[in-house]
C-alpha cells in the first residue's frame, strides 16, 4: 500500500522541542489550565468521575457546539481528537480509490495526503499572491468533473490568511451542487478575523457539506485536542463508526475543559484573546520586514495568527527553513509543505519578546542568503 507521510507534520514533530523559538505552529500562544479555570470550575474538574465518557463526545459539549451553528443540534455533531481526526474519518468514510478530489493550494495538506493515500486523484486550486491570495472559482468549476467526489476548502486559509466573501462560498455551493460531489469545509480559523466579524460557516447552505472545526486554532486550546464534525444526523452516524474504530472516545477531562471553553463569557474571552496576541504579532512582523532590506514581504492576512511570508532569495523552502533552524535555532514551517515554494509559515501570535527574538535570529541567518 502506497504511503506519503505528512510532510508538515512529520517536520514539526522532529524539530518543534529541539528549538529555542519555534514559530512553525499554527496556533497562538496557548492558554494554560490556570487561565482557563476558575475555582469553581477547578471543582468540576478535580470531581471528575475518570470512566468512559461518551463516545460520540458528551451531550453538555456537543449542544454547545451546536450552538455556535445554525439550526443544528447535539444530533448534528461529532466530538473527534482534534480536527485532524475529522478530517481522516471523514476521507475514510466518503471517497475511494479512483474518486477525484479537489483542494485549494497552498493550503493545510491533510486531505491532500489522505486523498492520494487512497489512491485518489486530487487536483489542486491554486491560489496566488498577485491575486491576494483568491479563489479562482472559475478554475475550480473548470476542475470538477463527473467523477469528482470532494471539494476540500479551509476556510479562513491556512496558510494565507485569505477569507471567501458570502458570494464566493455561495458560488463553491453551487459548484458543488451542480456535480453533487460533497463540500468538506475546514473552519478552524473562523473566529480569527481581524477587522470583520466572524466568518460565515458552510453549515447549512447545501445538503451534502461536512464542516469540522476545533479549539486548537482561534480558542488556543491545541493541547486538548478536541475538535468536531457537523453534518446530517445520518453522516455523523457514519462517522461515528469509523471513530470508534479509531479512538473510542475523545479524553473525558478534555471535553470537560472544552466545556467549560464554549461557555458564553469564556469563549468571549478566548477569541478576544487570541485577536490581541495575533494583531500584535502581525504588526511586530510588518515592521521587521520593512528593516529587511527587501528580503522577506507578505501579502497581510485578513484572519489567523499566522503569516505566509515570501522570501526574495535563492534557495528551496525547505532548505531555507533547515538553514534556519541549524544557525539559529529557529523553526518555521518550509512552504512546500504547504504546496507553495519560496515562501515560509510562520506564526506570531506569541509573546512580544519572544517572536521579535525568534525573527532577529532569523534575520540574521538567512543574510548570507538574501540579495
Amino acid at each position: 500500500m502506497r504511503f506519503h507521510p505528512f510532510d508538515l507534520e512529520h517536520y514539526q514533530s522532529q524539530f518543534e522541542r529541539t528549538v529555542e523559538y519555534n514559530l512553525a505552529d499554527s496556533s497562538v500562544q496557548c492558554v494554560n489550565t490556570r487561565e482557563l479555570i476558575s475555582d469553581v470550575e477547578a471543582e468540576e474538574l478535580l470531581n471528575l468521575d475518570l470512566y468512559y465518557p461518551e463516545v460520540n463526545g458528551t451531550h453538555v459539549l456537543r449542544s454547545r457546539i451546536a450552538a455556535l451553528y445554525s439550526n443544528a443540534t447535539a444530533a448534528n455533531i461529532l466530538v473527534t481528537v482534534g480536527a485532524s481526526e475529522a478530517n481522516n474519518i471523514i476521507c475514510a468514510t466518503l471517497l475511494e480509490p479512483a474518486d477525484e478530489v479537489i483542494v485549494i493550494s497552498p493550503g493545510y495538506r491533510q486531505v491532500w495526503g489522505l486523498a492520494r493515500n487512497m489512491g485518489c486523484t486530487v487536483k489542486e486550486v491554486e491560489l496566488h499572491a498577485e491575486d491576494n491570495w483568491r479563489l479562482d472559482l472559475d478554475r475550480l468549476e473548470s476542475l470538477c468533473t463527473a467523477a469528482t467526489k470532494m471539494v476540500s476548502v479551509v476556510n479562513p486559509n491556512n496558510p494565507t490568511g485569505s477569507i471567501l466573501s458570502s458570494e464566493e462560498m455561495r458560488r463553491v455551493i453551487e459548484i458543488c451542487e451542480q456535480h453533487r460531489c460533497w463540500l468538506h469545509a475546514d473552519e478552524v480559523y473562523r473566529g480569527t478575523e481581524f477587522n470583520a466579524p466572524e466568518t460565515a460557516g458552510f453549515w447549512g447552505q447545501y445538503d451534502k457539506v461536512i464542516c469540522v472545526n476545533s479549539l486548537s486554532k482561534a480558542y488556543g486550546l491545541a493541547g486538548l485536542r478536541i475538535g468536531w464534525a457537523v453534518a446530517a444526523p445520518q453522516v455523523i452516524e457514519t462517522l461515528w463508526r469509523r471513530h470508534e474504530y479509531a479512538v473510542i472516545a475523545t479524553s473525558g477531562p478534555g471535553m470537560k475543559l472544552a466545556e467549560i471553553a464554549l461557555r458564553n463569557g469564556k469563549r468571549k474571552m478566548l477569541l478576544e484573546r487570541q485577536k490581541k496576541l495575533s494583531a500584535t504579532g502581525h504588526q511586530i512582523l510588518q515592521e521587521w520586514i520593512a528593516a529587511q532590506s527587501g528580503a522577506f514581504s507578505i501579502m497581510k492576512p485578513a484572519a489567523t495568527s499566522i503569516a505566509f511570508v515570501r522570501y526574495h532569495f535563492g534557495g528551496a523552502s525547505l532548505e531555507v527553513a533547515e538553514h534556519i533552524r541549524k544557525t539559529s535555532s529557529v523553526l518555521v514551517a518550509p512552504g512546500a509543505f504547504l504546496g507553495t515554494e519560496h515562501h515560509l509559515r510562520m506564526c506570531v501570535g506569541y509573546d512580544t519578546r519572544k517572536l521579535k527574538a525568534a525573527l532577529d535570529r532569523i534575520g540574521a541567518a538567512v543574510s548570507a542568503l538574501a540579495i
